[in-house]
């Protein structure tokens, strides 16, 4: 009997603090590379910063079509680009121009 509650006076406390320390170690695991953990804050953030830099370069390219068209729509319109335009859609070049054409 007297072994018996000494074993239990010993291994139920060292049982809880296994199941503890287990039960820790796994949260801190899912918290470093679980779905939500470090890691992949990480990755979103490598790919926050990427969609980014594609999101500022299409709005630039944005304020440069909306600068062309904003030429060929005034008053009095852009003598260079409408030059190129009626190169393109006629099909026509400067007797000046030098053209090259790739095989």
């Amino acid at each position: 009997m007297v072994v018996r509650r000494r074993a239990r006076a010993v291994l139920l406390p060292l049982g809880l603090y296994a199941v503890s320390i287990l039960v820790v170690g796994y949260f801190l695991h899912e918290a470093e590379s679980g779905n939500r953990g470090l890691e992949a804050k990480r990755a979103l953030k490598i790919q926050a910063y990427g969609l980014q830099q594609d999101l500022d370069a299409t709005k630039a390219d944005r304020a440069e079509w909306e600068r062309r068209v904003a030429l060929l729509r005034s008053d009095q319109i852009d003598r260079d680009l409408l030059e190129e335009r009626a190169r393109v859609v006629l099909g026509r070049v400067h007797p000046n121009d030098v053209v090259i054409i790739n095989p």
